[in-house]
């Protein structure tokens, strides 16, 4: 390995080690010429993917564009970045698995997949470009679609709260029911 401060070739390795999802080692290397330190990656070589766009044309798979994209459906939510980094990692794992050319439409579908069980605003933020949301009709469409689906993370408020029978309302206690008129602000 060349040192990037000055240019020898003679270094050895100080520490080893794998990364968190062990798809990469860390080396921390230092310089025998001039004792520079310094740090390297290995991973193992991927296979060349392309994306099929929508008007057919080719181009390489970009991890880094795939990320951009989710990172800005999370962005100014509560969403740490490893979960975002662990999301393209296995993204880009089942890309790998299915073979050479992968089309656009795929990748946004793993995407949406992956984000509507982390994160619903999040979802419905990629969900508005990667399906071209026209107008507010589709966005109250996906909204209601998201409504009608079982809560999976139990840290994550419900979207839309289930709303309760006309019958059951005569068995809850008018405390119960005012508590609730005014938890939603006062909408019927």
């Amino acid at each position: 390995m060349r040192c990037p401060k000055c240019g020898s070739r003679d270094d050895k390795v100080i520490d080893s080690r794998q990364s968190r999802d062990s798809s990469s080692i860390r080396r921390r290397r230092e310089c025998l010429k001039c004792k520079y330190r310094f740090t390297t990656y290995e991973e193992i070589e991927r296979s060349d993917l392309r994306v099929v766009k929508r008007d057919r044309t080719h181009e390489p798979f970009d991890r880094r564009k795939l990320a951009g994209s989710i990172a800005k459906a999370f962005e100014k939510r509560s969403t740490s970045l490893l979960t975002l980094e662990d999301m393209v990692e296995e993204i880009v794992h089942e890309l790998e698995t299915t073979g050479r050319e992968v089309p656009s439409s795929v990748i946004g579908a793993k995407v949406l997949e992956k984000l509507r069980g982390i994160d619903e605003v999040a979802y419905l933020r990629y969900a508005s470009v990667y399906q071209r949301f026209q107008d507010v009709d589709q966005f109250v469409d996906a909204i209601h679609t998201l409504g009608h689906r079982v809560k999976t993370n139990a840290l994550q408020r419900e979207l839309f709260p289930p709303e309760t029978a006309q019958g059951e309302s005569a068995t809850v206690p008018a405390r119960s029911r005012d508590a609730a008129i005014n938890k939603d602000h006062g909408r019927v």
